[in-house]
């Protein structure tokens, strides 16, 4: 079950955090990953991992905010493949402020990098998907909806994933193509701690106890958690899903008073 042998797999983001959690996770079940990143040491990581496991796995340096970056690239993978079975768009930015606090250039890094990135990458892959058919899974976020404080921008670029979503779920039906999205809550990534160490430098363990705390199942995610969600919406098994926004969150959208 959940076999991926063979299955072309392009990853964004896939240097660190959930990205990585992925792209390890389905170079054992045997995908043939590529993983497109702006971070080159993280994402060599990953690459060295999963090669290590007896995998196979390849890096792409890529900017997903570019459109011509972006399809130079599925262009490359699609010529040395053939194919491409599975999309998973987990690249993304965050940002912290209201309405009132966003300057427009947060805006549109976050536009660019969240929605955008998206969008190119999906636009460059399709036409190499729909001969066979494939998964396209993208990454939200509880933010999509449920209000959060403070997280103006981001709500909004995830909640335009769960849009797109649904859209190229309806308009590829027909080539085959699903497309399905998750939405985690906070899970504990090196984003996290980076996070904690420049707004609460000194506080971070008390911070991170704060944060875990806001979950009714009382601790943050793991990435393999997330991973192994992944794993079954493009997996052949899950081949009667698609159009669905998959809340992965301890309970945090459902179970908080």
């Amino acid at each position: 079950m959940f076999s991926l042998t063979n299955k072309t797999t392009i990853i964004t983001g896939g240097g660190s955090g959930i990205g990585k959690a992925i792209a390890e996770l389905f170079g054992k079940q045997g995908a043939n990953v590529f993983i497109l990143d702006v971070d080159e040491t993280g994402a060599q990581d990953t690459v060295d991992t999963i090669k290590s496991a007896g995998g196979t796995a390849a890096f792409f340096k890529c900017n997903i905010g570019s459109p011509k970056e972006t399809a130079d690239i599925i262009e490359n993978i699609a010529a040395k493949t053939s194919s491409i079975e599975i999309i998973i768009n987990n690249a993304g930015i965050a940002h912290v402020g209201t309405v009132e606090s966003t300057t427009d250039a947060d805006f549109d890094r976050l536009i660019s990098v969240n929605v955008k990135g998206v969008f190119h990458i999906v636009r460059s892959a399709l036409p190499y998907m729909k001969e066979k058919g494939g998964s396209i899974l993208n990454m939200a976020s509880i933010a999509s909806t449920v209000g959060i404080p403070d997280r103006f921008a981001y709500s909004m670029t995830k909640g335009a994933v769960v849009g797109m979503t649904l859209s190229i779920a309806k308009d590829y039906l027909k080539y085959n193509i699903r497309c399905n999205c998750i939405s985690p809550a906070r899970v504990h990534t090196p984003f996290v701690d980076g996070f904690l160490a420049k707004n609460y430098p000194g506080r971070e363990e008390e911070m991170f106890k704060k944060l875990s705390a806001t979950q009714p199942i009382g601790r943050m995610g793991r990435p393999d958690e997330i991973a192994f969600l992944a794993l079954y919406l493009c997996s052949d098994e899950a081949s009667f899903i698609t159009g669905c926004d998959y809340p992965i969150d301890g309970g945090f959208s459902r179970l908080n008073n």
